[in-house]
């Protein structure tokens, strides 16, 4: 059986405020809990199954990641965040009324499919707040360990302009990890390149981020 999120809450895997291995500048990142894929050697797979995690408001979650004056933008992964894609609009509305920010998210969906079978509600809303959707499902074959991309396969839509001029960078560029100690857990934060997965996954009970 699925598990059902109560509306409007958010079921949040992890979140990371101010880093800059996930996109321009300096950010607040949501990774949501679930995911209908599951791809072969996925990054983080202790948020593939479909159960109760964290659950937060839109509002709480804005609160959270902004607490840093410095935020210039928020990256939305997981998981699956077209899943809870009315939900993370609504973080991306409250944001916006609050700070001028970028937004990019990750998606195993592709762009066109999202637009015509639209997987959840208020897929529309959330591709409208979007800046730059990576799209596409990973295959750990093809991490050629560029840019935000997690392989090659996957593509990078600039949906408004304002991240354009980063394109390079996030389409074939160098790629950046950050380790975060967490009430003794170790978080791997940033697309990492093989070499650093293959070390983080060593370590015993250490989840990976996307």
């Amino acid at each position: 059986m699925q598990y059902v999120i109560p509306a409007p809450l958010i079921n949040v895997a992890a979140t990371c405020v101010g880093t800059r291995a996930l996109g321009p500048g300096r950010r607040s990142v949501v990774w949501v809990q679930g995911c209908p894929f599951r791809c072969a050697d996925c990054l983080s797979p202790e948020w593939i199954p479909q159960r109760e995690a964290r659950l937060a408001s839109p509002a709480e979650l804005v609160e959270e990641l902004l607490a840093d004056r410095a935020i210039t933008g928020l990256t939305f992964s997981g998981g699956e965040p077209m899943t809870q894609a009315a939900g993370l609009a609504e973080v991306a509305r409250l944001a916006r009324q609050l700070r001028d920010l970028t937004l990019i998210c990750f998606t195993g969906y592709r762009l066109a499919t999202l637009r015509s079978r639209p997987p959840a509600p208020g897929v529309a809303g959330l591709l409208s707040e979007v800046d730059v959707l990576i799209d596409g499902l990973y295959v750990r074959a093809r991490n050629d360990g560029r840019g935000l991309r997690g392989s090659d396969n996957q593509q990078v839509h600039h949906l408004t302009g304002r991240l354009r001029s980063d394109d390079a960078a996030m389409s074939t560029g160098p790629r950046r990890s950050e380790i975060r100690l967490r009430n003794g857990t170790a978080l791997l934060v940033g697309v990492p390149v093989p070499a650093v997965a293959e070390v983080f996954d060593r370590i015993p009970g250490a989840p990976s981020e996307l």
